[in-house]
Formats: structure tokens, C-alpha cells, sequence
């Protein structure tokens, strides 16, 4: 399946993810459905290999683990592959962020979320793990919404997007206190 220069081939999956028991376990129901839905959507569908706008190989929910460009991968492959790397990229975060555990779902979800965008080495490198751990939560979700727009010095509008949904919902969480 082809693809032109700069566009991505998004599809509709054919049914929704469910979150595999693993993940569940790590972040508690609600934060696992949260972050597999979140990630879901801002990632998009592509059930086949394919470069990023900035070259990097990708596959199914923005995996870029063990890709072939052009290979076509089965919606099941793709579910498992998801969980698989939601939970790689959540296990760093919940060792790293103290008390996470104990933060709402919804602000679990959205620390998650940026970790499986930006990588976990960075997430808990960055500035918004740092607020966290210095107590200062509010002014981490905000930060989320400040950095990571970017993808090799491009400013992609994808990610301003996504990442002041993670704030917002960061937020939420913090309010809401569930």
C-alpha cells in the first residue's frame, strides 16, 4: 500500500482496544483505558509500516518497534503491540514520578500519555516529572501543555494539540481528584 510524501495512511480500526490485564495491573482500570484511549486517538490507526513526518519508522498506533516499511499488520498485532508498548513506556513513569500511584486516573493517564509520545527516558528527564516530584503537580500538567511540540526542530500542530489535551486532562484529574 502506497503513501504520499508527507501524509500518513490513518484508517478506522475495525473495533475498539481493549486494555490487556498487565496494563491494568499497572495503572488500575480506569488510568489504563484513559491512556490506551488516549494514546488511540492522538496516535491514529495505521495498520502497515510506515515513515513519520520525520522519517521514523512506525506501525500501527505509533509503535516504532520492529518495523517493516510497507508490512501490513493485523488489528490483533497492532492491539498487542499497543499494550505492549503503553505498558514499556508506563512502567518507567510509575517508578519515577513519586506517588504516582496515588495520583488521580486521569492525571496518571495523561503523564502516560506524553511518556509513550516522547519515550520515557525523556518524560522522566523532563521538567514536568520534576514539578511532580517537587509536589508541585498543578504546575507540572501545565507544563506539559509548554514543551515536546516538536519533532526534529519542526513544529508539528499534531502535537501542540495532543499536548494540550494532556494538560488539560492532567488538570482534570487534579480537580476532580479521581
Amino acid at each position: 500500500m502506497g503513501q504520499t510524501m508527507g501524509r500518513i495512511p490513518y484508517r478506522k480500526p475495525p473495533k475498539k482496544v481493549v486494555a490487556s490485564a498487565a496494563l491494568i495491573a499497572l495503572l488500575g482500570g480506569g488510568a489504563a483505558y484513559l491512556s490506551l484511549d488516549t494514546v488511540a486517538d492522538f496516535e491514529g490507526y495505521v495498520p502497515e509500516g510506515y515513515r513519520d513526518p520525520v522519517g521514523i519508522p512506525t506501525k500501527c498506533w505509533g509503535d516504532t518497534r520492529n518495523v517493516t516499511i510497507g508490512q501490513e499488520y493485523s488489528f490483533e498485532e497492532c492491539s498487542r503491540s499497543l499494550n505492549e508498548h503503553l505498558y514499556e513506556n508506563a512502567l518507567p513513569v510509575t517508578r519515577c514520578v513519586d506517588d504516582f500511584d496515588s495520583l488521580p486516573d486521569k492525571t496518571k493517564a495523561a503523564l502516560v500519555s506524553m511518556a509513550y509520545n516522547i519515550g520515557p527516558t525523556a518524560f522522566c528527564k523532563s521538567s514536568v516529572a520534576r514539578y511532580f516530584n517537587q509536589g508541585r503537580k498543578e504546575r507540572g500538567c501545565r507544563r506539559i501543555a509548554e514543551i515536546y511540540k516538536t519533532a526534529k526542530g519542526q513544529a508539528l500542530p499534531g502535537l501542540e494539540r495532543r499536548r494540550a489535551y494532556e494538560s488539560a486532562m492532567c488538570l482534570r484529574g487534579l480537580q476532580e481528584g479521581k
